[in-house]
């Protein structure tokens, strides 16, 4: 049926797959209870870096002395004051801050040491599940997977920074792209950035996340969307919020003339620098593939009732630990065995 919709991301494998830096062996990807012993096998593979995290200044290579930070039960154990650092306003759709703050285009110093920290905080992956008969909203349910790429133990985290490679095509300080020039490392990519005379220039940090199998998760959920015998059209969606930081040249003006003078200018773009938080080392279906947390099999055994309630309940909104206590404690009659009416 046809009916207006939101744009729904692009699906499938987030991203292809590289070696990852850990500095101890990984939990396994299995649903049994996960041990903390090495196995024999971890040995066997090399502890280098990514091929893509490029060369790295003395200041990311020792990073400052960590500081206490809140602990939140049940939350990833992380600054959240990063999220919303001064000067910087985040988009309404929630996936990009942007400053146009002038020392953070005129010092590099100040560049870099911002760039390091926000590259420290992972994006928020959210699983969206939208049903409407006739451009009517039947169910609009979202999880947060954040917790899935952000292991309780902090030793086990497997994200890591990626600079662009060595003639890797990408933004790399002009108005297109392209696989020159070459950096030693972050530290001169800010250099560089700072010193461009140009009107309208960006620096910018992407965070995403890899190894990921989303199109498996898709075809799950559709079959047990399915299974309520729901008619309506169904999308499933993989949004990625806090996923990008964007350090823009001041306006000379104000903000208008800057946003007419792109259109004849364009904009310098310095596009060098990935946070990369892998759900897993390997892409799915790879043998000896090691999760973050847990194996998307798993996850999808974890909550499938959960969801499922929340479908049939007609849900407009986010499926938490209470909708798993819900259908245990407080299960609806279309979950005894009675067809659910839509």
């Amino acid at each position: 049926m046809s009916s207006s919709q939101p744009s729904v991301p692009r699906k499938g494998i987030s991203e292809p797959s590289y070696a990852v830096h850990r500095p101890i062996s990984q939990p396994g990807c299995s649903s049994q209870p996960q041990s903390s012993t090495p196995t024999e096998h971890d040995d066997e593979r090399p502890n280098t870096p990514p091929p893509y995290s490029g060369p790295t200044s003395p200041q990311m290579t020792t990073p400052p002395a960590p500081q206490p930070q809140p602990n939140y039960p049940g939350l990833p154990r992380l600054d959240y004051t990063l999220y919303s650092p001064p000067s910087f306003t985040l988009s309404t759709d929630l996936t990009t801050l942007t400053s146009h703050t002038p020392p953070l285009s005129t010092y590099p110093t100040s560049l870099l040491q911002l760039i390091q920290s926000l590259a420290s905080i992972p994006p928020k992956p959210t699983i969206r599940i939208y049903g409407s008969t006739n451009s009517e909203v039947d169910f609009d349910v979202r999880v947060n997977i954040m917790n899935l790429i952000v292991p309780e133990d902090e030793k086990r985290r497997m994200n890591y920074v990626k600079l662009i490679g060595k003639g890797e095509t990408g933004y790399r300080g002009d108005f297109k792209k392209s696989n020159f020039p070459e950096k030693a490392g972050l530290e001169d990519w800010c250099k560089g950035y700072c010193e461009d005379s140009a009107g309208i220039k960006q620096f910018v940090l992407d965070r995403i996340v890899t190894n990921w199998d989303t199109s498996y998760l898709e075809g799950r959920l559709l079959s047990l969307i399915s299974s309520t015998s729901y008619k309506g059209h169904v999308q499933i969606s993989f949004p990625l919020t806090h996923s990008r930081v964007v350090v823009h040249s001041p306006d000379k003006v104000n903000r208008f003339f800057s946003n007419v003078a792109k259109v004849f200018t364009g904009t310098k773009k310095y596009e060098v620098i990935k946070s990369v938080w892998p759900y897993a080392d390997i892409a799915r279906g790879e043998p000896g593939r090691r999760c973050a947390v847990q194996e998307e099999e798993v996850w999808f055994a974890d909550w499938r009732d959960a969801i499922r309630h929340a479908v049939i309940g007609k849900r407009k909104g986010r499926v938490t630990v209470e909708d798993r206590l819900e259908f245990l404690m407080e299960p609806r009659p279309e979950e005894t065995g009675k067809m659910a009416e839509w």
